[in-house]
Formats: C-alpha cells, structure tokens, sequence
C-alpha cells in the first residue's frame, strides 16, 4: 500500500490549478469556475485510477489465471508452458528403477528380474542386506541391474512388533539410489524384486505428467482392509511407486529425521508416505500398478483387467501361477511375448457377442478368452470374477477395495476358459506380421470340464477347441481417452476355431446384442 499512496501524493502534486481557475481580484465567473473544477475533479479521478491500475494490469499479464489449475498436479497435457512442450518427451532413458532385494532370495526372485528388464535401454540399481552368497554368473552380470549394499540402519529405532527392521532400509532406496549422482533422471521407480513391471507402459504413463513437479505415483492394496489399516493415501511398495526426481530430492534432504519420528510404523511404504505427508505431496493414483494382495487363482481379477495400462504385478511368489500347468516362472515367460509385442494391449479386455449361438465373448488379449452361454451384460463382464480370496485369506466380498461378483450358480454359465497357447519355443503363441501390420495370438482350451447342459437350448461352445485373435497393434492408444478396444467374432473356416478382431471401436459400434 506504501508504493500507491506515493503515487497518489505524486499524481496530486503535479496536477497544477490551471489558469482560468484562478480567481482574479474579487470578481470571476461563479457558473464557469464550478464547471472548470468538475472537469478537473474528473481528470484527477481517472489519472489516479489509471495510476493505480497499471501495476495489476502487469500483474494479470505475468501471472494469468487458470482457475488455480497451475497450483493443482496435473498432467502436463494440460500444461501449455511452450519449455515443456519443446522437451523431450520422457522415456526409459529418464527412468532409474531402484529395487529392494534381500540376499536370502535373490537366486530365485532375480528370474523374475531377467523377465522385464533390458539394461540397454534401461537404468536401475538392486539394493541389498548384504553380498548374495555366491559370486553373480555372467549372465546375471549381463542381465542384470547393478548390486549395491544399503547403508547401515542400526542407530534407527524399530519398534513395530510384527514388523521387520529391513523396512527401514528398503525407504531410505529412494534416497541412496538419488545420492548416486545418475544424470539425466526424471523419475525414480521403486519395486521389489518379486515385482514384474511392463516398462513401456509406465513410461508412457509417466510422460503424462510433469518432471519438474513433485509427484508421488502408484496404487493402493487391493485388500480394502490392508488400506484401511495403512493408509489409501499410501502407495504399495511391491506394486511399485515413482517418485519425480525434485521430490526425491526434498525427500533425501529429510528423510532421516522424518524416519525418526516413526519407530512404529510397520513397513517402509508406509514410512515413505509419512513422509510424503509432512513435505505435502499426495498420492496420485495410477491403477495399474498391481500389488496382488489376493491368495489363490488370481484369473478373475486379471481376465478383467480395469481400462488403464497394465504398469506391474507383484505377489508373484503367492498367487497361483497364471497359467495352468505351467510354474510362476514359466507363466511369465509366456506372458512376456505378447508383452514386447503390443504392451499397451497387454491383458486389456473386449466384451463381444456370438449372436448366432448367443455366446459372449471377452478377450484379455496377451492372457486369455472366455466364452459364456448366453448373454451377459458388459456391466458384468467388466467385474471381476471372485476365483480368489482377500489377504487375510477370507472370501468376503466387503474386504476387497473394488467391486467383484459372485461366480455364477448356474454351472451352465461357468465360463469356457482359453488360455493363451504354449509352445515349445514359446515363439509363436504370438505372431506378428508386418504384411499386415496384425498381431496373431492363439488361446486354447483349459481349466477343467464344464457340464453339458443338454437341456439348455443354446449352443454348447465345448465344440470350440482353440481361438484365434487378430488385432493390430496400437502405440499411442493410451494417448488417447479410454475406452476398451471392441471385439468381433469373424466367420472361422478353421476346425474347432473361433477367430476374433479385436480392434478400436467403429463409429456407433457398442457393445450390444441385437
């Protein structure tokens, strides 16, 4: 208020009484003085608004208003700032992946590793309790992130009773990995060594959002009660989390008072949302990011797998193996082809209809097709079916974080389930051609006999033996507002083949059963 009452002394000062204003002798017109001093009156009024205007109409210049948009962390497809836009667009290279292992599993859970990172094009660090018992192979050398030892966490206090201390060591990851200096980083990925993230896609996640800002990102427990008892405002540490590399920088400069002020935590996910919490920074949350907090046969959460790219699934020690008669292992294999093949498309899934024999059809392409007799709503197709059971090993429906149904107790609506093909070489289960731009994939029948259901006047889809998918595969498709690919089922001359498009919907074209 100091600089507008100088300039209002000074607008007074220089405004001088003009001549004819002044009165001459005694005598002067009273009629013209009185209008005179209006016109002035008015000329003072206006210079002294103008004169105090100006700096505010700078102001609104510098700093236009986007409905506090700006002040709000949203991706940077919204941010017009021209310096972000004439960026490089944030890739792998930006990327640096900090993994928390333990020396008691490494032999086994650094398979798991193999199967999703490519340290050609990718940047990472292993951070360990302490050496592995035995000197690295040269393919582990190859294949593999670098290994680093934590730094010593004695002199922090622990005092969760269930808990383990290794908690401590695995927050401070973001950290130790910030304080080795890499260049060129925008966002640090944190995971376990149990999880199997789908990189292409989580870099095409993250290049929605911009570095230079504080974000915490990824995805709560599938477990209602898990976040009930931690935090929803939490990201899970197995599922995996970024953080942008300025918050990782206020993060290294307090963590260690920050760890300080929470003995009773229990894990270090939660004791990084703590922190999260006194620097000020949200979750955001990304949902496809998988913790698996699920025992059992995991098929009905992934056969229905939400409208967002698939970014990693953890727990990979605890489900069942995803495919029948395959190990976790060897499951993962099979799913890694249609993985570098289409990623975007990974597990996304189709709802169709067989309108001849009154089938629907879903599609998780990369993963497996079903076919149930009769017709069944997209609204239900699109929930997950409840194969397994929450984290605390109980088949309540209320203890999960998300909407599941029942399986159908009519038994002739049990799903027929294919999965996608194995093969000896594990090559052709997934082809692509580059004639016609298509990706092939092939499913074939498993998990158990369904009855006949003799009585039932609809087809009986156990004639189907195997399904052939044709789909093209899309890049930018997540660039794009989502929606589920559309699927239709195509006249097959093949034995005992069901062949599908699965593609981006036409115009008009819905999900309906006419």
């Amino acid at each position: 208020m100091k600089s507008d009452s100088k300039l209002i002394a000074a607008g007074a000062e220089n405004l001088q009484e003009p001549p004819w204003h002044q009165k001459a002798g005694g005598g002067g017109n009273g009629t013209k003085s009185a209008v005179v001093t209006c016109s002035v009156s008015k000329l003072t009024f206006f210079s002294l608004f103008f004169l105090i205007s100006l700096p505010y109409f700078f102001y609104s210049l510098r700093f236009p208003n986007y409905c506090n948009l700006a002040s709000i962390h949203l991706p940077s497809a919204v941010n017009n700032d021209s310096t972000a836009a004439a960026e490089a667009k944030t890739s792998l290279r930006h990327i640096v992946f900090g993994i928390a292992a333990s020396a008691r599993l490494w032999d086994r859970r650094k398979e798991y590793i193999k199967l999703w990172y490519r340290p050609e094009t990718m940047r990472g660090v292993v951070w360990m309790d302490k050496a592995p018992p035995r000197p690295a192979a040269a393919d582990d050398r190859r294949r593999l992130p670098p290994i680093r030892i934590s730094g010593d966490t004695s002199g922090f206090e622990y005092r969760h009773a269930k808990g383990d201390r290794s908690a401590i060591r695995i927050s401070r990851a973001v950290s130790e990995t910030l304080r080795l200096g890499m260049k060129d980083v925008r966002w640090f990925v944190m995971g376990d060594d149990d999880t199997v993230f789908v990189a292409e896609n989580l870099a095409g996640v993250l290049a929605k959002y911009d570095h230079r800002e504080c974000y915490y990102i990824g995805s709560n427990s599938e477990s209602h009660l898990q976040n009930v008892m931690f935090s929803y405002a939490m990201a899970y540490g197995g599922g995996g989390f970024a953080i942008s590399y300025p918050l990782a920088v206020k993060l290294a400069a307090m963590q260690d008072r920050c760890l300080g002020r929470y003995p009773a935590l229990y894990g270090s996910d939660d004791r990084i949302q703590a922190c999260m919490a006194e620097i000020g920074v949200p979750l955001t949350k990304e949902p496809g990011f998988h913790q698996l907090d699920v025992y059992g046969n995991a098929f009905g959460l992934l056969a229905a797998h939400p409208v967002t790219p698939l970014l990693s699934l953890h727990h990979i020690d605890v489900i069942d193996p995803i495919f029948p008669k395959a190990s976790r292992l060897q499951s993962l294999h099979r799913l890694a082809l249609p993985m570098s093949l289409d990623p975007a498309a990974l597990m996304q899934q189709s709802i169709c209809y067989d309108s001849r024999r009154r089938w629907t059809v879903s599609v998780s392409w990369g993963y497996a097709v079903q076919i149930v007799r009769g017709t069944v709503s997209p609204r239900e197709m699109e929930m997950p079916v409840r194969t397994f059971v929450n984290w605390h090993k109980k088949a309540d429906y209320r203890g999960y974080a998300f909407n599941t149904r029942a399986v159908h107790p009519n038994s002739c609506q049990t799903p027929f389930v294919y999965t996608l093909s194995p093969s000896p070489s594990n090559n052709d289960s997934v082809v692509y051609s580059s004639t016609t731009g298509e990706t092939t994939s092939r499913y074939v029948r498993s998990r158990g006999e369904n009855p006949k259901c003799k009585s039932w006047k609809v087809e009986d889809p156990s004639g189907v033996d195997r399904v052939e998918v044709h789909k093209r595969p899309d890049p930018n498709f997540w660039d794009k507002a989502p929606r589920r690919n559309c699927c239709r089922v195509l006249p097959s001359k093949k034995r005992r083949t069901m062949v599908i498009d699965v593609g981006e919907c036409r115009a008009n074209e819905v999900v309906e059963l006419r």
